[in-house]
């Protein structure tokens, strides 16, 4: 029986293509739950209580929760980015081949396994920019058919196909639209689509998106694969926690970034000053002037969540012999010398003790000394608002193909862990000495 839980993660990843479906769908969830949005370009006045978000670039978005009692209050910060890599669609899109085939342009966004996209049947998604009267609006945009394919070349023609895995993202990877078409057809299905004229269109970013739903699968049914798994898994894990949990003495906060996929450095990524912008007007709410501001970074406490690697079952060489993850088997806690993860000893001491008090199982990541891994948001969000922070994740494979598996009760421990986390109160009493209470 596959838990409630994991059935809505994998609606909500059926429905959101690109970062700016996601975002609209959090979105969505906390004006149900009655937060209240807020725009970075109006003045803000926050009540103790009361629930908010705001929006940057209509990708990212944060929400934060007031406790009741803020004398002596900190931040729980939880992280997770709302991207993940495909193709993305270039402003002059269609190569048209004679009167035999149209093509569209496309460049790689983030480092995609090639191979995953081809020969499936794949569409068009992300955000359009439409000139309504004296305004630029945003719309989004789901091609809900089957539009394009990029077909594999034969192996009678290719014949060392299988012998290497290299592809020229300029050559091999464009997807084929369709036969002879007329010029223009791709923005004629978008203002079709949107039910606008063609020229009120004056931008978009678009992306090319599977077709596949997400599905249940193995002899238990313990697995779950769909796209988009990293990290939509760990945004909808921190949302369903930050929603169920409430602590009175701190301000609870839930951070999605776009872009994390190429590095994090746009207005709307991790390393931009979006949290400590957030951050830092909630405290003028509670109390002008920044000595209350810095004592509550001081206090405070972040999780940064993004996927981590399982062990492969055919290639268990590729992971530390004893630094290794499974999926089904809990939370994943990342650990790197070098801090490319910003786990330390104080964050993951704290991780274990809220996972001791939620009963959730916790595992150990790091690369092989050998090799060199990815990164995350954690460390440079960490750049522009300084506190301790633990990076931690759901173990998967195949990430980064544009359909990838994870274990079917994983999601369910992030969500435990993360009521437990904002249900805490977190303060620096010694140096050296954090103290946690409910």
């Amino acid at each position: 029986m596959i838990e409630k839980e994991v059935q809505e993660l994998l609606s909500f990843i059926d429905g959101n293509p690109t970062a700016y479906h996601t975002t609209a769908s959090v979105r969505n969830i906390l004006l149900n739950a009655g937060f209240s949005e807020l725009l970075e370009s109006r003045r803000w006045q926050l009540e103790p209580g009361r629930s908010y978000f705001v929006c940057r670039n209509g990708s990212s978005i944060l929400a934060f929760r007031m406790g009741e009692q803020l004398e002596n209050y900190s931040f729980n910060v939880a992280a997770a980015h709302t991207d993940s890599p495909c193709f993305r669609i270039k402003e002059n899109a269609e190569i048209h081949m004679g009167r035999k085939y149209t093509k569209l342009n496309t460049e790689g966004y983030g480092g995609m396994i090639c191979s995953t996209w081809m020969d499936r049947p794949l569409s068009v998604a992300g955000r359009v920019l439409i000139k309504e009267n004296n305004a630029i609006t945003s719309r989004l945009l789901t091609l809900d058919r089957d539009l394009l394919m990029i077909p594999s070349v034969a192996i009678h023609m290719d014949r060392e196909v299988n012998d290497r895995a290299s592809y020229n993202k300029q050559v091999d990877m464009l997807p084929l639209l369709g036969g002879a078409a007329e010029e223009g057809v791709l923005k004629k299905l978008i203002a079709a689509e949107l039910q606008v004229a063609e020229e009120q269109i004056l931008g978009s970013d678009l992306f090319l998106c599977i077709r596949e739903k997400a599905a249940v699968w193995g002899c238990n049914e313990e697995f779950i694969s769909s796209g988009r798994l990293d990290d939509q898994q760990c945004v909808f894990g921190i949302l369903k926690g930050f929603l169920n949990a409430h602590c009175a003495q701190s301000i609870n906060v839930a951070a999605f970034f776009d872009n994390e996929e190429v590095g994090s450095g746009t207005k709307q990524g991790a390393a931009s000053t979006f949290l400590y912008d957030v951050l830092h007007r909630i405290a003028q709410n509670v109390c002008p002037g920044d000595e209350d501001f810095h004592r509550a970074v001081a206090s405070s406490f972040m999780f940064s969540a993004d996927n981590a690697h399982a062990v492969h079952p055919n290639h268990p060489e590729y992971t530390d012999v004893n630094n290794c993850t499974y999926m089904n088997e809990g939370v994943v806690v990342k650990v790197h010398a070098g801090q490319k993860y910003t786990s330390d000893g104080m964050s993951m001491a704290v991780a274990k003790e809220l996972a001791a008090r939620a009963g959730v199982p916790l595992q150990y990541f790091a690369n092989r000394s050998d090799k060199v891994g990815g990164s995350t948001l954690g460390n440079l969000a960490m750049a522009q608002v300084s506190m301790n922070c633990v990076d931690i994740g759901l173990p998967q494979l195949a990430m980064h193909s544009c359909y990838e598996t994870a274990g079917a009760r994983d999601t369910v421990s992030l969500i435990r862990l993360m009521e437990e986390f904002y249900a805490s109160h977190f303060e620096e009493t010694a140096s050296g000495t954090l103290t946690i209470s409910k």
